[in-house]
């Protein structure tokens, strides 16, 4: 019997979404020459599959991604070895579904799912680097485009059907009033019609460009990051903050014509003009990222160019945390399923690092290397606690599995100026939409599984 033919003794595991595992009834004998796609054939065998599943199979943790030949070799097992192999339906790679042609470079993206109590449509928001802010529909459509800000846009969130919220350059944050007109609601037409949106707030008290936005919806509260090396926590009821004052020269960085309509909101009386409702200093460069701990809205995290990541205690308005690394950290999300944060760096791979762990004895779990330069913008997956979607300016969002240790999918842009090295500067992942992402081919681009 030749090497290839060589078998091994298998047996299959599998979960449910309440964790129950179940184990397949007898061990098998399979040959070790085998891989993904002779396993899931197996699979479908054993559980009467008369349509093909493609399955992803995990030994010790580890996703199989070679024959299980390699994998034994690659940890000096022999063909005498037993083991458990967990599968689970594939995640099939996310095929190009659509882009959107906008006016200026792409800087940030978000979504919202439909929902059916408020007969809406899913959306996209994009920031531009002309200053304007801009909501589509799945067709393409721009259903508004919301100016005011001073300068290019840095970072945008959706806070709910009807607001959302903006930061750029101009150092300010915007909340936006985009109400869908009533009898377009009841009709089920409002995603054909035009938006009214309007600046209901303006957050003001960084000295510098506001670089990042996070949101925790329950609480209602804002974290921002800023070039002025700081973080801003704020409140999306303007209601809960104190008045402010326009800042001095605050105008006097930006275009004429940005001016000019950055001034006229400051003489529309109705909107309110805020002071954050405390700031977070340590930084000592310019924070590129920042998101709340999705277990616990008192807790903070931000990723700078001073090369740290930070743990904010949100109540005191004092950082309790510091892991340093070697390089500007540019991005950060959280798996919070799994425990681990991960950074995007200049030094164009990603930093996953557990914050439950002394930082005196680790201050990075693993590194994901793939990209081949920097890696400016990360999302979690909606459909899988291990996996994630980033952004980079090699133009291009690549797929990771945390569990692969390297991306599973790579996503290019299908631009006609995809040859001209593209960067890609903002990423996000909805279980309905897909994979979102814009760049400096002022398109907004849609990839998704089907």
């Amino acid at each position: 019997m030749s090497e290839s033919q060589e078998q091994i003794k298998i047996r299959f595991i599998t979960r449910d979404e309440d964790e129950t595992i179940h184990v397949s009834e007898n061990p098998l004998y399979v040959p070790v020459s085998l891989k993904r796609y002779g396993l899931s054939e197996i699979v479908n065998h054993l559980i009467g599959h008369d349509s093909p599943i493609p399955f992803d199979f995990l030994i010790n943790g580890t996703l199989l991604k070679t024959s299980l030949e390699e994998y034994l070799k690659s940890r000096e097992l022999s063909t005498e070895a037993f083991l458990t192999l967990e599968y689970s339906r594939a995640v099939l790679p996310p095929d190009f579904l659509a882009s959107f042609n906008n006016e200026d470079w792409i800087s940030s993206v978000d979504t919202l799912s439909s929902d059916p109590k408020l007969a809406t449509q899913p959306k996209i928001l994009s920031g531009s680097y002309d200053g304007i802010v801009r909501i589509w529909d799945m067709s393409g459509n721009n259903e508004a485009q919301l100016a005011g800000h001073g300068g290019p846009i840095k970072d945008v969130k959706f806070i709910s059907s009807s607001k959302l919220m903006s930061a750029g350059n101009d150092r300010q944050i915007r909340l936006w009033d985009a109400t869908i007109p009533q009898e377009f609601q009841e009709n089920g037409e409002a995603q054909q019609e035009s938006i009214s949106a309007t600046t209901i707030a303006i957050l003001e008290g960084h000295k510098a460009p506001v670089l990042s936005l996070a949101l925790d919806s329950p609480t209602n509260r804002i974290l921002s990051g800023s070039a002025d090396h700081s973080l801003a926590f704020w409140s999306t009821n303007p209601d809960d903050m104190n008045a402010s004052a326009p800042l001095i020269n605050e105008f006097a960085h930006v275009s004429s014509s940005a001016r000019k309509r950055a001034k006229l909101a400051i003489e529309d009386s109705s909107i309110k003009r805020r002071a954050p409702l405390s700031f977070l200093e340590g930084h000592s460069s310019p924070v590129e990222g920042v998101i709340f701990d999705k277990k616990d809205s008192t807790v903070g995290y931000s990723a700078s160019q001073d090369h740290t990541v930070k743990t904010w205690d949100l109540v005191t308005a004092r950082c309790v945390d510091t892991r340093a690394t070697s390089y500007s950290l540019l991005s950060i999300t959280q798996l919070d399923k799994v425990g681990l944060i991960a950074c995007g760096s200049s030094a164009r791979h990603i930093n996953l690092h557990d914050p439950r762990v002394d930082s005196n004895k680790s201050v990075v779990q693993s590194q994901l290397i793939g990209h081949t330069n920097f890696v400016v913008s990360l999302a979690p997956s909606p459909n899988n606690e291990y996996m994630f979607v980033s952004g980079s300016h090699d133009g291009t969002s690549k797929v990771w599995d945390i569990r692969a240790n390297k991306s599973v999918f790579t996503i290019t842009r299908e631009s006609e100026e995809k040859k001209n090295n593209n960067k890609v500067f903002g990423v996000a992942w909805n279980r309905e939409i897909g994979i979102v992402s814009g760049g400096d081919d002022k398109k907004i681009q849609i990839n998704r599984s089907v």
